[in-house]
């Protein structure tokens, strides 16, 4: 039938229609029963189309169900297994015409029947599948064998209870003898189902049963090669010559067509490794991993994105694997942009010190495209390569400040927090560039670029002549900005006063009565409180907290956990790894994955090990240096302790006191006491005293601060 007729299919038809074109003889001429094919094909396109109404017929194709052609009774099939759950009584009627297929001379009418009778999720259907099925396992026609095996699995998964307790799971066993291929394939996907879903069931592989399939491999199909190769991940390894010479009898199949195939034997390839003593065996398998994944990459965009997402996997644990392939990885110009996403990831991953003007050059050629969001993320990956590759910083910031010059507004914001990253992990390097950033003030909308900025002006109040003046700019919207940009703005406003008292001393105040009485935001009011109680009880210790060395900051932020990295591994060629997430939190009901201890295990190069003994090796330091620290505090007599409560209460009315006081006289510079000196206000001789930062009311209770101050803003360098 030509599409053109199929297509008149699709029109919503009327019940009491089609049950007279399906009750409709046809005639004697009709012996191929047309006129009944037609009327099921118009049913089942109805059912297809979710018109409900189809139901109605059910007892009508329970009557035509037994006619004696394959193709009806597929489509009544279909119908059945689609309405059975909605009228499991009618469903009933079926049961013995499936019951009589699965004896007929036809290996594919009993390959349908029982495929069917396995769809449906009818406790008297399951009940009445196991007894026949347990024939059918030893079919003599592989076909239907294969199709057993595969409804033992579609069983458990209706009543597991009840496949335990009979012999299935055994028959499926004694399948992984059969002499066809394609039936062993098939029984290992099913025990490897069974296996996913129960608790109780434990899959063990020897290496004489792994040697086996592994030698079956070229006669399967390419989807009875993906379960082989998925069984091979329950094989574990008691030496470590077995895991070397079973990996290398698989790696014909990495230059297989299929992609499955490819993705497959890539994830039992890596797993096998952790495996592998010979660091020279590890490095052959290494090169021979790169040509598939690149060979993936001439594929369609789908294939593309899910090698190029398991690349980003690989190459955290392997980075060998594509060390010297970073070309390959260049955007085209008609890649999706989601291709391109990830593509850069993998740029940015591999470049190093000897190819990073190579790497510049192909970023700043993306910085110019027409899609704004790969733009972003170009600009973003020349800052984080700032970070990365120290000697190349002075290059990456050159490529930035020339496209700062193109004057174009998201491109501008980009390079602004990119910067400000760059400032901290180089502080007193590069910030003869500040001026250029000022100049772009009026770029910055993105509430992002503000507060990097803004971060920018308070960290380098006392290099910029007029930084109060940009402070109180950014301040005149301080009301309309969203909360990160007022907490840059806080903070800022406090190292300003710090830095140059003479300056801030009137923005402060204003700033600080905000950020405590004007805000509903907790973080907000809490920080406000916190620089309040610290600049009126202790200067020294603020300018010790706001303006102290800052943590240590990388390009290493979009790395996984080792123990999530190794799981990973585990289920390369899944949508776990789209998503770099562990399998458990993408599918529900899958069982996590985890490396099996055996003799052969490399543990000490596992990355989980690796991480644990660095976090033993720390803590044993900071125990030590905690010793340490309190025998010097307290040496002999042991800590004096006061009432906390009374402390609490003191620094209280101290604050209220000082706060009450205050006059804008009393703020004219500040001393040597723990801030910097005012050039226009200090003198040599002057005795240092202790400044008010704000007027206020009382503060009320007192929280004792467990943490120093942040800046305002995470950090900028995940894509």
């Amino acid at each position: 039938m030509s599409s053109g007729q199929d297509a008149k299919l699709f029109a919503r038809g009327k019940v009491a229609e089609l049950r007279l074109e399906l009750n409709s003889s046809g005639g004697k001429k009709d012996k191929n029963f047309s006129s009944k094919k037609i009327a099921l094909k118009k049913i089942v396109a109805n059912m297809t189309m979710s018109n409900n109404d189809m139901v109605a017929l059910f007892p009508d194709i329970v009557g035509v169900m037994g006619t004696q052609s394959l193709e009806i009774k597929k489509m009544c099939f279909l119908y059945l297994v689609n309405y059975a759950r909605t009228k499991p009584e009618i469903a009933l009627k079926a049961l013995p015409i499936l019951l009589n297929d699965l004896e007929d001379s036809n290996p594919l009418m009993r390959a349908l029947a029982l495929r069917t009778l396995s769809y449906v999720h009818v406790k008297q259907y399951v009940e009445n599948t196991v007894q026949p099925l347990k024939g059918l396992l030893q079919d003599s026609d592989p076909y239907v064998r294969k199709t057993a095996a595969f409804c033992v699995a579609k069983l458990y998964d209706h009543d597991r209870h009840l496949v335990e307790s009979s012999d299935l799971i055994d028959r499926l066993n004694k399948m992984l003898r059969d002499e066809n291929p394609t039936v062993v394939s098939s029984a290992l996907a099913s025990l490897m189902d069974i296996w996913e879903r129960s608790e109780s069931i434990k899959l063990t592989i020897d290496y004489a049963s792994a040697s086996k399939i592994v030698q079956i491999l070229p006669d399967c199909s390419e989807w009875g090669q993906t379960y082989i190769l998925e069984a091979l991940t329950s094989y574990v390894p008691q030496d470590t010559s077995e895991a070397a010479l079973l990996a290398d009898r698989i790696t014909p199949r990495l230059s297989h067509t299929n992609s499955a195939v490819v993705l497959t034997c890539i994830r039992v390839i890596l797993y096998l490794m952790n495996y592998i003593e010979s660091e020279k065996t590890i490095a052959l398998l290494c090169t021979k991993l790169s040509p598939p994944l690149v060979t993936l990459l001439s594929k369609g965009p789908e294939i593309q994105y899910l090698a190029l997402r398991n690349a980003l996997l690989i190459l955290q644990r392997r980075p060998e694997v594509l060390r010297n392939d970073i070309r390959v990885f260049f955007c085209k110009y008609n890649d999706p942009i989601y291709v391109k996403v990830t593509k850069l990831e993998l740029i940015f991953m591999l470049a190093s010190e000897k190819n990073i003007r190579e790497v510049l050059t192909e970023l700043r050629e993306y910085a110019t495209e027409i899609d704004v969001h790969f733009v972003r993320k170009s600009v973003r990956a020349i800052g984080k390569l700032a970070i990365k590759i120290e000697p190349a910083a002075k290059l990456c910031i050159a490529s930035l400040l020339e496209l700062v010059a193109t004057k174009v507004s998201y491109i501008v914001q980009e390079a602004t927090v990119v910067i400000k990253n760059i400032f901290r992990k180089y502080p007193n390097q590069y910030e003869s560039i500040i001026s250029t950033l000022c100049e772009n003030l009026d770029s910055l909308d993105e509430p992002e670029a503000k507060a990097a900025m803004i971060w920018v002006i308070g960290q380098y109040a006392d290099r910029i002549e007029n930084s109060e003046v940009l402070l109180e700019d950014f301040l005149d919207g301080w009301a309309d900005e969203t909360h990160d940009v007022q907490l840059a703005l806080l903070t800022a406003t406090v190292k300003l006063f710090i830095q140059r008292p003479g300056k801030g001393q009137d923005l402060v105040p204003k700033v600080l009565k905000w950020a405590t009485e004007d805000t509903d935001n907790p973080d907000l009011r809490d920080r406000g409180y916190m620089y309040w109680r610290l600049l009126s009880r202790n200067p020294a210790a603020a300018k010790g907290i706001v303006m102290g060395e800052k943590p240590a900051i990388t390009a290493e932020s979009e790395k996984l956990d080792p123990g999530t990295l190794e799981e990973m591994c585990l289920v390369v060629g899944t949508l776990a790894t789209v998503y770099l997430k562990p399998v458990h939190t993408v599918f529900r009901s899958a069982r996590a994955r985890k490396l099996q201890d055996s003799p052969a295990l490399q543990k000490e190069r596992l990355p989980s090990w690796q991480a644990a003994q660095q976090a033993k090796l720390l803590t044993e330091r900071q125990l030590a240096g905690g010793q340490q620290q309190q025998q010097q505090q307290y040496p002999a007599n042991g800590p004096t302790t006061n009432g906390g409560g009374g402390r609490n209460a003191d620094a209280l009315e101290e604050a209220d006191a000082l706060f009450a006081s205050m006059g804008g006289q009393n703020m004219a510079s500040l001393m040597n006491d723990g801030f910097a000196v005012s050039p226009t206000h200090a003198t040599h001789g002057e005795q240092s005293q202790m400044y008010i930062v704000n007027q206020g009311q009382g503060l009320g209770t007192m929280r004792p601060m467990t943490h120093a101050a942040e800046e305002g803003e995470g950090d900028l360098l995940s894509f």
